[in-house]
């Protein structure tokens, strides 16, 4: 998506709602951007939406993610296109979802995980 709108997010809704297993419920973690608050969004009903604090990015797990990808594949770069820029994280998310145990550690919080594996 070219911009963080409540038109992608209502796409972004829409497809995960999509791939949700048909009789479960998938619950969706979000910081509380605009475009994740705003009353336009029609919520699909076999999603919920739970906010995140207000100025707590500590507590979001993507902000994790996205310091990753900067640190490893995105940074020290010069893009001369916006598709280059694109491309360019397409191919770094593509990398890292092909590394599923990196992501749960990126994620992972010690403090959430009290007397569990």
């Amino acid at each position: 998506m070219p911009f963080a709108d409540t038109w992608a997010m209502q796409a972004h809704l829409d497809e995960v709602a999509a791939t949700v297993a048909k009789g479960a419920h998938a619950v969706l973690l979000l910081d509380r951007a605009g475009w994740h608050t705003t009353e336009k969004l029609i919520v699909p009903k076999n999603l919920s939406l739970v906010f995140l604090p207000s100025r707590s990015p500590e507590l979001n797990p993507v902000e994790n993610i996205w310091q990753y990808l900067r640190a490893n594949w995105l940074s020290n770069r010069v893009f001369g296109t916006y598709v280059d820029i694109l491309d360019a994280t397409c191919e770094a998310w593509n990398k890292l979802t092909a590394q599923p145990s990196v992501i749960a550690s990126i994620g992972t919080r010690k403090w959430a995980h009290v007397g569990q594996n």
